[in-house]
């Protein structure tokens, strides 16, 4: 290899020694650097009182006309009722690269009624957003109108259903509803805009995967309509739609913005199976409107949702019945590799992950489509576990902070690369038109390890790669990134066959972070005038210097932690190399201060790192005892770890080593559930229940888009008399009921709804919709007629009564913009032999404003206070479980437990029920009042319930009340629930009790 003199001075000399670096300082240790050592890594985005402006060009979102890649992950505050813990999460995905947070905002979650409009509590939308700022986050908001997220109407609040005007549309009526949500909730989100530094929102979504009306002014004035309405808000940050699929939809110029140009991107969602080639939705694909990021040229690429997971159905159809882990197998860590570099390198520079945290659909959220867990197979699972698919986000967020060449890439010359062993390797090659650096992906969609050379373009001509025999490893339906012309800091690095990870500079040394998968042979190549002297001083490493090219030249195996350390070589800064596997990699935490950069390595988890003068003061999380080491910025003497003085000596590679293990997580004592106390229910379906107070189904009209049945002489939807969420009864009375047979009742209720029926306290049976097929079922299935034979000894003279339960498993959605919300929930129409009957209808009691209109629904034992902490019980029967029962309808099970987790350790709890599946049995679980999900014993596939803490008090007493709806059919009950350990570790969040009003007496 020859290089020129010329090259090598372009490559580390003065005038363009900041080749591949960020034109801004990221931390103050850089003002006191030689103008040739940039620090290279992006600073983190705050709240600091400043204005800032918030652009973007073709390639990546501009801030302060500061180059920015988003690395987002999707996080639903909704799905987390305990705002002690959104911190967590968040803090989480600070740590693992992440720069980005989007975040839906749900109308139904803040509504409960029209007007009506609640920002407190668990609903606390200015909570959430000073905790994204607090921990350096920028913000995608997406408030709706409409979000579609497998939740209850997509959404929309349960009252919607009864107004007039097709939602999603120009109707007036509804974008007078629409607009009272926008200026509600923009009131929240505009106290946050990083335009005014209040916040560290950039971007906001105008309405969600809209695919109607889009080439007629229906939808072209909606358009217009939301975008004229939120600038009137006073949101003057950029704005975007994500269309739904690569249809070029809304794109730029597809509705009126008002004259307003260059301030609106178009975005796209995508899918792709596990199971298939990870698709080219850009530079190399197909290209113009449908190409995916092609749709826009003018705008960066923007992937406002891909699937880094699924949702899976009632039934577990969708993953085999195994559930949400087999959605994390199936889209594991390799595939994130395949799938999210194959996006980077098709020019996706805003990517989010939907979900990164999927949580708990709990209460009555869930739309038909899920069930109560919402896992998702997100990288941080429904426990707050930080799972094995947070490390490659780690690996390329950090890479895209460090090194902004990939901020700015384009489409070079295609190359091919030659096999050593195994089949062809699809390679992507970009270069950086500003940098001259060149980056490779190149993807194996094999099912065996494959090795090669590749064709490489450096500072020194094209070179074949690597230059040591064995080839380049690509494991098996995997990827891996090849970068050629980069700048290590103070130093120039040629090429390397490890991904590049991070960067730092200071005064004392700078630090490279190069990763890659273990065992793999990894080449980098460093540009040194002289011979340096190299130390290699863990693991094992080959050196080489060429005298001739200026080069030094390294070989390792990737094993663990390999340390090289190199000293001169026309530098006076030394240079330390960290080559690290993924499970060494899985412990180095890279972040950024004001003081300058950082590196620890060692815990689970690193939360927070602020340096005061000589001291560094560290937070996070151990789930085992863990070593401590940092290499901190210049000055620091002293590291303490979560409070407390971490002992440290320095080591020859210019860390603070701690001489004592951190420690792990003190030992979680789960106590068994006894104490069981048991009532049954559902006195509405006795004869001489009081219903008087019930309202009497008389309306004629609705305005659902269910049609009224013929025949029936009122309408008996449940949301038009207010019954929105949960169970609902009806009951009937019949005068003379000598000749009667057949009671008929046709009703909706969603995927796995059901009915019973009632004769003068009998039952007469239930009737059961059906467990859906595949994760997106039909609204067609979601509709049954029961024909109950009513049996002779129970017709006689005289009055009679008929009582019914309805549960509703939730609203449709509405992504068709034909408002399938608005199908009827409940009875549609009831005749005894063909002749209508009079009906009373009873659903949820009052509203309880600490947690909210989906909590509860119509059972007796919900409107009577059963559900509460400190309902007095004591009359109730002794039960040892498991427990059977038999009897069609309601039975409720209570027991108080007392948790003394040590306050140190975060620890997850989740609460299991498992039986027989033959048993048919449904169960809704209260902890400390709040309804944290709904269990069917004979459909599944969820067994375990996440019980999150400040809901759930770790040191303290819990009620525990369960609701157990049984039809009859089989032998129920309840079997021995258990509270299980989903995880622990040492450290996590202060967390604060959320509110939990108990009985009050009626």
């Amino acid at each position: 290899m020859e290089l020129s003199r010329r090259t090598f001075t372009a490559l580390t000399g003065s005038t363009a020694a900041a080749l591949a670096l960020p034109v801004a300082a990221a931390h103050t240790a850089a003002a006191a650097a030689p103008a040739t050592a940039p620090a290279g890594v992006l600073p983190r985005p705050a709240a600091d009182g400043r204005p800032h402006t918030v652009g973007f060009d073709r390639y990546s979102l501009l801030v302060d006309g500061q180059r920015v890649p988003l690395w987002s992950g999707e996080v639903h505050p909704f799905r987390l009722p305990s705002p002690s813990l959104w911190l967590d999460v968040l803090h989480k995905m600070a740590a693992n690269g992440y720069n980005a947070v989007s975040i839906y905002a749900a109308w139904n979650f803040h509504s409960p009624a029209p007007g009506s409009y609640d920002f407190t509590g668990v609903r606390d939308l200015d909570r959430f957003l000073d905790m994204a700022a607090e921990a350096g986050l920028y913000v995608i908001a997406r408030p709706g109108p409409y979000i579609n997220a497998e939740v209850d109407a997509g959404g929309y609040p349960a009252w919607l259903t009864t107004t007039p005007g097709r939602a999603r549309t120009s109707d007036p009526t509804y974008l007078a509803h629409a607009d009272e949500w926008l200026t509600a909730v923009n009131a929240v989100i505009g106290r946050h805009l990083h335009t005014k530094g209040r916040g560290t929102v950039v971007l906001y979504q105008l309405e969600n995967e809209y695919a109607s009306y889009v080439t007629s002014a229906t939808g072209q004035d909606y358009m217009a309509h939301l975008y004229a309405k939120v600038r009137a808000d006073g949101i003057d940050v950029p704005l975007f739609h994500n269309d739904k699929g690569r249809n070029g939809y809304w794109a730029p110029g597809g509705f009126d913005t008002g004259g307003e140009q260059g301030r609106y991107l178009y975005a796209f969602d995508g899918y792709p199976s596990p199971s298939g080639l990870a698709p080219d939705w850009g530079y190399f694909g197909t290209g113009g409107a449908k190409g995916g990021a092609t749709a826009s040229p003018d705008t960066p690429g923007f992937m406002a949702e891909f699937g880094g997971g699924w949702f899976d159905p009632w039934g577990g159809a969708e993953f085999g019945g195994l559930g949400y882990a087999e959605s994390r197998r199936t889209r594991d860590a390799a595939f994130e590799r395949r799938f999210y570099l194959t996006n980077l390198a098709n020019g996706i520079k805003i990517h989010n992950v939907y979900m990164t945290f999927g949580g708990t659909s709990w209460g009555w959220l869930p739309a038909p489509v899920v069930y109560t867990s919402y896992d998702y197979g997100a990288a941080i699972d429904e426990g707050r576990n930080q799972t094995s698919k947070l490390l490659p986000m780690r690996q390329i967020g950090s890479m895209l902070a460090a090194f902004p060449d990939l901020g700015q890439l384009d489409r070079a010359d295609d190359v091919t690369a030659t096999p050593v062993t195994g089949g062809a390797l699809r390679v992507y090659h970009l270069t950086s038109p500003d940098r001259s650096s060149h980056l490779y992906f190149l993807r194996n969609d094999g099912s065996a390890d494959a090795t090669c050379t590749l064709p490489v373009t450096t500072a020194a001509g094209e070179l074949t790669v690597p230059a040591a025999p064995g080839g380049l490893r690509v494991t098996a339906k995997d990827m891996k990134v090849v970068a050629a012309n980069l700048s290590l800091g103070r130093r120039a690095l040629l090429y390397t066959t490890a991904q590049p990870m991070w960067r730092a500079t200071g005064r004392a040394q700078d630090l490279a972070l190069l990763t890659g998968r273990p065992g793999d042979p990894v080449e980098t190549v460093l540009l040194c005038r002289t011979r340096p002297a190299v130390t290699v001083t863990e693991g094992t490493a080959e050196t080489t210097y060429d005298a001739e090219a200026g080069t030094l030249r390294v070989n390792a195996v990737l094993d663990g932690l390999t340390r090289v350390r190199v000293e001169g070589g026309g530098s006076g800064t030394p240079l330390l190399l960290l080559l690290a596997d993924d499970t060494a990699a899985a412990t180095l935490w890279p972040s950024t201060t004001p003081a300058g950069p950082l590196l620890v390595r060692g815990p689970a988890l690193v939360r927070t790192a602020r340096v005061h003068g000589a001291d560094l003061d560290l937070t996070g999380d151990t789930d085992a005892p863990a070593p401590l080491e940092v290499w901190a910025p210049d000055g620091v003497k002293h590291v303490d770890w979560n409070g407390r003085r971490a002992g440290t000596r320095t080591t020859r590679d210019g860390s603070l080593a701690a001489t004592a293990q951190l420690p792990g997580p003190r030992p979680v004592r789960l106590p068994a559930l006894t104490g069981w106390r048991y009532a049954a229910e559902n006195p509405e379906s006795a004869p001489g229940f009081d219903d008087r107070r019930w309202r009497v189904c008389d309306l004629t009209a609705s305005h659902s888009s269910t049609a009224l049945p013929a025949g029936q002489p009122a309408v008996l939807f449940a949301d038009d008399y207010g019954c929105y969420y949960g169970d609902v009864w009806y009951r009937a009375r019949v005068g003379d009921a000598a000749d009667a047979e057949t009671l008929s009742l046709t009703y909706q209720g969603g995927t796995l709804g059901l009915l019973m029926a009632w004769w003068d306290g009998h039952p007469l049976g239930t009737h059961r919709l059906p467990t859906p097929a595949k994760a997106q079922d039909t609204v067609a299935s979601w509709t049954g007629t029961a024909d109950f034979a009513v049996p002779a000894e129970l017709r006689g003279p005289g009055e009679h009564t008929v009582a019914v339960l309805v549960r509703p498993m939730a609203h449709a959605e509405d992504g068709g913009a034909n408002d399938a919300f608005k199908a009827a929930r409940g009875l549609l129409a009831a005749t005894l032999d063909g002749a209508p009957l009079t009906w009373r209808i009873q659903g949820a009691a009052g509203l309880d404003t600490v947690r909210g209109v989906l909590n509860t629904g119509g059972l007796y034992g919900e409107r009577s206070g059963w559900h509460l902490p400190g309902f007095p019980d004591e009359r109730w029967t002794r039960v040892a479980l498991p427990h059977t029962d038999t009897r069609q309808g309601v039975s409720w099970y209570r027991t108080d437990f007392r948790l003394d987790v040590d306050p140190g350790t975060d620890a997850s709890i989740g609460l299991t029920l498992t039986d027989d599946p033959a048993r048919a049995y449904r169960v809704q679980i209260f902890l400390n009042g709040w309804n944290l999900g709904q269990y069917a014993n004979d459909v599944g596939p969820q067994h375990t319930f996440v019980l999150p803490n400040g809901v759930l008090r770790t040191r303290g007493t819990n009620s525990l009340a369960l609701a157990v709806l049984a039809d009859g059919t089989t032998p129920a009950g309840l079997p021995q629930p258990e509270l299980t350990l989903l995880g622990a570790v040492a450290g996590g969040v202060p967390v604060q009790d959320v509110p939990a009003p108990g009985y009050r007496g009626r």
